[in-house]
């Protein structure tokens, strides 16, 4: 066995059920700073399956957390539960019920957008890593939310093999619910290229090579005071379950 899986939960910043998995490594062998993984949206923990596992045998602690509205966490279907910033909201007090202050923090698409509002809020993690993401979905980033409002509002019409049929097929593997994924729409909150540019952190910006989903990763690695590109084989929907994206975070958060 090269590391332990456990289950745990945490309560949000309205007291909302969040569920994660904790990957350790086998005794004796953890070494490095604990990391925090924040998935994208529509998917769930489990979309960090590979990558977790290699981080935690390369020495570090892992948690993979099912957002607000996804996977096993509460997904409430009142609007009122989904205030603007509210997945950042949440991710911060877990960093304090963690009682992290030495760490390094990531995320996917959507857990990349929280992970930059989190930087911008005052987090302080070590190295970040952002993958899935350009610098356009960071300064607009409902640029896509008319593509997924129209997803979530027609499911069961789409024409077999359009990008929006494939969208609704991979809700159904995640159990996505629509009426909660509309609402994280409304979370999102714009951070500023100044703001970005601004950070002190170094930083993986991991893109797969058919992705230009959330605008150019080459952009945002280029803001970053200290970003480093990085790419990998796949498209926005699939490059997060590819072995090179996991080895590319454990490269880079070993370096």
């Amino acid at each position: 066995m090269t590391h332990q899986t456990d289950i745990v939960e945490f309560l949000g910043a309205e007291d909302n059920r969040l569920v994660a998995d904790r990957h350790v490594p086998v005794e004796g062998a953890e070494h490095g700073l604990p990391v925090l993984l924040l998935h994208g949206g529509g998917q769930t923990r489990h979309a960090w399956g590979n990558a977790a596992r290699r981080i935690a045998e390369a020495g570090h602690r892992a948690y993979t957390v099912d957002q607000r509205g996804h996977g096993d966490s509460a997904k409430p279907h009142d609007a009122a539960a989904y205030p603007a910033d509210a997945l950042t909201d949440d991710n911060l007090g877990l960093i304090e019920q963690l009682g992290l202050t030495d760490y390094d923090l990531g995320g996917y698409s959507l857990g990349a957008r929280t992970t930059v509002r989190m930087l911008a809020r005052g987090a302080t993690p070590r190295r970040v890593i952002l993958s899935g993401m350009g610098l356009r979905g960071l300064t607009q980033t409902l640029d896509n939310g008319g593509y997924y409002t129209n997803v979530l509002t027609n499911l069961g019409t789409f024409t077999r093999g359009t990008s929006e049929w494939m969208t609704e097929a991979f809700l159904k593997t995640t159990k996505g619910d629509p009426v909660a994924l509309l609402h994280i729409l409304n979370t999102f909150v714009d951070t500023p290229a100044d703001v970005i540019a601004n950070f002190p952190q170094r930083a993986a910006v991991i893109c797969g090579a058919d992705d230009d989903s959330n605008g150019s990763a080459h952009e945002l690695a280029d803001i970053l005071r200290d970003g480093h590109y990085f790419e990998v084989p796949g498209n926005h929907m699939n490059a997060v379950t590819r072995k090179e994206l996991g080895q590319a975070m454990v490269d880079f958060l070993t370096a």
